[in-house]
């Protein structure tokens, strides 16, 4: 699953985490919902920034059809649980874009001939995959009200910009395309929440985010595209990482002061999402810490054992083993029944053998939070603290 706003799940309060997987699930089934099974597999994590900005901005309460809540039924991939998922005209909306995004990701894809589009039955059937991604797209977004013709026409002029770039091009002048389709998708959910008001701070909210990921899907591809030869923007434009990075600070500044600017009914995930998850993705693809709340900042003194290891004193001494194991075979028969139901993949499971909790292995995450204590569910239990970000939490 592709994106630049990946949340670790240590970061989201539980409210918030429930929310988040409600807006994934929910383009998820939005997409399987119009356009058949083989859709789902263009879900991506910034497309359900659509979701969530449409909800943020609806009045759930007097029934607005921008969004909503149904319980979904058992899905693998929830270890065969139901769910509450968001669904209505922001989960639709956010599942257009991501068609049409992904459509134009997999001719970019071919036209670069990476991997196996190098050959030609290969990217003959991926032309055709992309063409119907973007026709349904369309069709969706005109269902929404939404021109996907400004998707489309940006996609085209990237293509023709990439082609005449060279040393000395701004790199704003290759990102902007990505810019103007995010600030149209961003901007149209205000139209669907009913608050045209907020259109205008939207829309520069989404135009930096297209910068942003524009800038970070080069910087992360820099090293990968030097070696294969691939077309890189940073390359191309002999733009060096300093300057890259000096634009994406000053990108995810304009987003907090354009967030500041619209009428939320509850902003409380899409404010973490654009403004604290989205500096860990910078932090992320720079290369530098993603969470300034280091477990080393409460460490003991070098040369002490017994100092105390946190805030709140020396650490608990580690649970016993238990003693209910499960033997040899019927071990064995539950880890079938798990690998069947693919809880052992994204889900949540007791060990066959220890029965103790584990998760998936798309739940992990490589991210260090063990000194995080509660600052990280700032945004849940301030009160007004998110509307300026002035909570003093770093997270």
């Amino acid at each position: 699953m592709f994106g630049i706003v990946r949340p670790c799940r240590h970061r989201l309060s539980e409210s918030l985490k429930v929310q988040w997987m409600a807006h994934l699930c929910g383009l998820c089934l939005a997409l399987r919902g119009d356009h058949g099974q083989f859709a789902r597999v263009v879900t991506n994590y910034d497309g359900l920034l659509i979701s969530v900005l449409t909800e943020a901005q609806t009045d759930l309460r007097a029934g607005k059809e921008g969004g909503g809540r149904r319980t979904a039924g058992p899905c693998p991939l929830r270890g065969m649980r139901t769910a509450s998922v968001a669904h209505g005209e922001g989960a639709r909306l956010a599942a257009a874009v991501s068609l049409v995004l992904a459509s134009a990701k997999v001719r970019d894809h071919v036209a670069d001939g990476d991997g196996l589009l190098a050959r030609r039955p290969v990217a003959l059937a991926a032309r055709r995959v992309a063409a119907s991604w973007g026709k349904a797209g369309e069709r969706t977004g005109l269902d929404v009200g939404f021109d996907t013709a400004v998707l489309v026409d940006a996609v085209d002029r990237q293509l023709g910009i990439e082609a005449l770039a060279g040393p000395g091009t701004g790199i704003l002048t290759v990102t902007e395309p990505t810019e103007t389709a995010t600030a149209a998708a961003f901007a149209h959910t205000a139209v669907l929440a009913g608050r045209p008001g907020n259109a205008e701070p939207l829309a520069e909210a989404g135009r930096l985010f297209g910068r942003l990921a524009h800038l970070l899907d080069a910087v992360e591809d820099r090293e990968a595209d030097a070696v294969s030869g691939a077309w890189n923007p940073l390359t191309a434009t002999g733009t060096p990482l300093t300057e890259a990075r000096r634009l994406a600070d000053d990108a995810l500044h304009g987003i907090r002061l354009a967030l500041r600017e619209v009428e939320f009914t509850d902003g409380r995930l899409a404010h973490l999402l654009l403004a604290h998850e989205l500096r860990n993705s910078v932090d992320r693809a720079f290369g530098t810490s993603s969470c300034s709340h280091r477990p080393e900042a409460y460490g003991p003194p070098p040369g002490n054992p017994y100092a105390p290891s946190g805030p709140g004193g020396p650490p608990l001494p580690p649970e016993p083993p238990r003693r209910d194991r499960r033997g040899l075979l019927a071990g064995c028969l539950v880890w079938a029944g798990l690998a069947c139901t693919c809880q052992m993949c994204c889900g949540e499971y007791d060990d066959p053998w220890s029965r103790e909790r584990r998760e998936g292995l798309c739940r992990q995450c490589d991210c260090d939070c063990s000194g995080c204590g509660d600052c990280c569910n700032c945004c849940d239990c301030c009160g007004n603290c998110c509307d300026g970000c002035d909570c003093g939490c770093d997270c």
